[in-house]
């Protein structure tokens, strides 16, 4: 049973930095991948960023390309998303997601991709 752990979310003024850590387990195929999709107030949920086992390469939601850096440590199991420079449109409940297989990286992020989600952690940015 694959299980998502997410932490980290807080307060932060406009121009400040947080980072979000999930700790997850219970992956059983050779590849799967892990990142973060975000649900704002009255907004419909999309995906922020990725990153598979099946080559590593890191995908980015647009407005949050260059600010957003998502790594993992995969002897920890966790998985990280270092937020700089955040701006109020970023507020917004954060959650860590997976799914597996993931033969082909994960460019693009669809929620019915992923099947396994974490509780959430909400990232409120002040202006």
């Amino acid at each position: 049973q694959v299980q998502l752990v997410e932490s980290g979310g807080g307060s932060v003024q406009a121009g400040g930095s947080l980072r979000l850590s999930c700790v997850y387990s219970g992956f059983s195929q050779r590849t799967y991948a892990v990142g973060w999709f975000r649900q704002a107030p009255g907004k419909d949920r999309e995906g922020v960023s990725c990153i598979s086992t099946s080559d590593d390469e890191p995908f980015y939601e647009t407005s949050v390309q260059g600010r957003f850096t998502i790594s993992k440590n995969a002897d920890a199991n966790t998985l990280y998303l270092q937020m700089d420079n955040l701006k109020p449109e970023d507020t917004a409940v954060y959650y860590c997601v997976g799914t597996q297989p993931a033969n082909y990286g994960c460019a693009g992020m669809y929620e019915h991709e992923y099947d396994y989600w974490g509780k959430g952690t909400l990232v409120i940015v002040s202006s």
